[in-house]
């Protein structure tokens, strides 16, 4: 298993301190929507407010995986509920693994629906 299916798999599981496990203690991990996260701690409480605050990752699909070097890419689909309203969308993610651990960690988030083009523009 990978680092980052590791780390997947933890946030799936709805535990905080497995996430936490998975991280450098100095890590950037960086969400598709904006924040950024800085070190091993902050990400343990941003993790254990998200579940506290009623956020649940009911599946995170990974799609295709590639590693290479100190790298690990991944495309996924994720499903979670939060505030209330239950969600999915497809995304990507880039990790930097340094001695077995998530050190920097970017997602991307596929902002609307995919769909087959079927036709040409006008």
């Amino acid at each position: 298993m990978s680092v980052l299916t590791n780390y997947i798999n933890a946030w799936v599981a709805n535990d905080a301190d497995r996430i936490a496990t998975t991280v450098a203690t100095y890590c950037v991990i960086t969400e598709c929507h904006g924040p950024v996260y800085r070190g091993r701690d902050c990400v343990r409480r941003w993790a254990q407010d998200w579940f506290a605050a009623g956020g649940i990752v009911h599946r995170w699909d990974v799609t295709d995986h590639f590693i290479a070097a100190d790298r690990e890419v991944a495309q996924w689909t994720f499903e979670c509920t939060w505030g209330g309203q239950r969600s999915t969308f497809d995304g990507a993610t880039i990790a930097r693994v340094i001695d077995g651990l998530v050190a920097e960690l970017r997602e991307y988030q596929a902002t609307a629906a995919l769909y087959d083009w079927q036709g040409t523009w006008r």
